[in-house]
């Protein structure tokens, strides 16, 4: 079966984890960079205090989004999207009419942990659950609502600043947001919880990823993507610069990055399902492992689209490959589980690895230096997940 009748079978549990992708965008970086000077007057910082502030809240929200989120095991699915859905509107209100910058700052934390946190988790959890034999394709299809938001949302406020305060523009997004959740939450068909919650004072059944050395050795492949592709956004002035291209080019690249994970994501979902994520798992970051080839060997131009587009295309199967591969591992009852424990080493990991490289580039380190290390950890944890790959749990016998 193909996308059409996916679409056409399950209309309305595609819809519930598409709309969950897209409103992750009102915490995503790129929506919330869009108003950081608005937000830094509204709330008295400077540049250099929002920084660490954002960091602050990015790694509360980990932790946050670690103890939470394994609920949607037990948690009835409606529920935990009302939920979500209050505190986010809570944390715009907060964010855009706190008197004190303290009570903003909340407001920060919980449009991070609400938005990118909860409904990016919300969505692909369902999504990864809910379907076996179309997975694949079905997590393509809703990782395509981020791809969305990247798209459209930053023109679109970009052309509504003319005419609109950031703030009206923050309530109008809410409400929209808010008004497209009311009819799901009202009439669609939702799915149960898999599970029962765990008594007071008794132990969390199922797994625990921090303490299974398989989820380890699993991680640094699925954290290759994340860390790098950072790191390539947070420094972007310095990798122009040492490859002898340009940030006009850069800019550009970017929209090719976001036409390439559109393909990325149908053909990813379509291959999970047909191959397998063991299969899949080994080869969706070879279009990135050559982009890093070219980069280092011929910079310039070349090498920074390069990087875009080979980035995009894996970017794009990244959930369908990564979620596909922990519920063939750990089973989809405990997805919620092992799900918020990779999204919160991944907050960690992502909040660390710029002041990491940075500490490169003020040693003097060469971009291409930089990007021979990227290579050499996608290698390193490429080689590191093989064994549990090679597992007879991987390979669902």
């Amino acid at each position: 079966m193909g996308y059409r009748t996916l679409l056409r079978d399950h209309r309305g549990l595609l819809s519930i984890c598409f709309l969950a992708m897209f409103t992750s965008s009102l915490g995503q970086s790129f929506f919330i960079g869009l108003f950081q000077a608005p937000i830094n007057e509204r709330l008295g910082l400077t540049a250099g205090q929002f920084g660490s502030a954002y960091a602050f809240v990015t790694l509360i929200s980990g932790f946050a989004v670690l103890r939470l989120g394994p609920s949607i095991d037990w948690m009835a699915p409606r529920r935990f999207a009302l939920l979500v859905l209050a505190a986010l509107m809570i944390g715009v209100g907060l964010l855009t009419l706190a008197p004190w910058w303290g009570l903003g700052l909340l407001g920060l934390g919980l449009v991070r942990f609400c938005g990118q946190g909860m409904m990016t988790h919300l969505g692909n959890t369902l999504a990864g659950r809910e379907f076996v034999a179309m997975r694949g394709r079905a997590l393509g299809l809703t990782s395509m609502g981020i791809m969305l938001g990247e798209t459209l949302l930053p023109p679109l406020m970009a052309a509504l600043l003319v005419m609109l305060g950031w703030r009206e523009l923050w309530w109008l997004f809410g409400l929209l947001l808010a008004g497209c959740w009311i009819p799901l939450l009202l009439r669609a068909t939702w799915p149960q919880a898999p599970g029962q919650r765990p008594a007071r004072g008794q132990p969390r059944s199922g797994p625990q990823p921090f303490r299974d050395v398989r989820f380890w050795c699993l991680l640094p492949l699925l954290m290759t993507l994340p860390i790098t592709m950072t790191g390539l956004f947070i420094y972007q002035a310095a990798m122009t610069r040492d490859l002898g291209s340009t940030l006009t080019v850069y800019a550009l690249a970017l929209t090719g990055m976001g036409l390439a994970k559109l393909p990325g994501a149908l053909l990813g979902g379509r291959w999970v399902d047909r191959l397998g994520p063991v299969r899949l798992a080994r080869l969706y970051l070879l279009p990135y492992a050559l982009a890093l080839l070219v980069a280092i060997a011929f910079g310039g131009h070349l090498g920074v689209w390069a990087l875009m587009v080979g980035g995009g295309l894996a970017m794009g199967s990244q959930e369908s490959v990564a979620t596909s591969l922990l519920v063939r591992i750990w089973g989809s009852e405990h997805l919620g589980t092992v799900r918020a424990t990779l999204s919160a080493a991944m907050v960690f990991a992502t909040g660390l690895a710029p002041a990491f490289l940075g500490v490169f580039l003020d040693l003097g380190a060469h971009f291409s230096l930089i990007l021979a290390g990227m290579l050499a950890f996608l290698v390193a944890g490429w080689a590191l997940a093989q064994g549990v790959l090679a597992s007879p749990e991987a390979r669902g016998e």
